[in-house]
């Protein structure tokens, strides 16, 4: 079974000021053009997104400069509401490395969690290829470059905006292949979990 678990990119939830994706009809069959051909605008942060190490490293891989192996392979989902501390996130690593070895290297936060440094620093240290959450960002909303430092100079790489509500906890198989935006510090992407 193919679960998706992206939001649909212009009703999708846009992170504080950032600009909302915006579409335009270029050509309408209905106004009797030959073919519809639409043109759209979006921020790369939009939806269901990656985010590369250089949305906060000066010197970090863009999207187009990331091995696709990252964002397909074994992953868990893990139900976690509030704040995950170091303690919670060395939990979360066990039930994943209890699902499989390969499945610890692609997490994914069912729930309104959030990420503390404690926990950004007990994820990085775990080697994870991938981490994803529900939200928009992570970390603390009004603070969030920590977390973002943190895991990203560790090459894990952020999957943010998911939509995980219909997901039982347990191990899949991933694939949530960003866009091929050169230079890009983030791209959107379509996230499926095959069971």
């Amino acid at each position: 079974m193919i679960i998706d678990i992206s939001q649909e990119i212009f009703s999708s939830q846009i992170y504080p000021g950032d600009p909302a994706p915006q579409k335009q009809k270029l050509s309408d069959i209905s106004q009797g053009d030959a073919y519809n051909l639409s043109a759209f605008s979006m921020c790369s942060h939009n939806g269901t997104h990656i985010d590369a190490p250089s949305h906060f490293l000066p010197q970090g891989a863009t999207i187009d400069q990331l091995s696709p192996d990252i964002f397909v392979g074994p992953a868990y989902v893990a139900t976690y509401e509030g704040e995950i501390g170091a303690g919670e996130a060395q939990g979360i690593l066990e039930q994943a490395a209890q699902a499989g070895r390969r499945c610890a290297e692609r997490l994914l936060l069912r729930g309104r969690s959030l990420v503390t440094a404690e926990a950004a620093r007990i994820f990085a240290n775990a080697k994870l290829k991938l981490i994803g959450c529900e939200l928009l960002s992570f970390g603390p909303e009004e603070t969030p470059a920590e977390v973002h430092i943190i895991l990203l100079s560790a090459g894990v790489i952020l999957l943010e905006g998911l939509r995980l509500q219909h997901v039982q906890d347990g191990a899949y198989l991933l694939s949530a292949m960003p866009l091929n935006l050169g230079g890009c510090e983030g791209a959107p992407c379509r996230a499926v979990l095959l069971s």
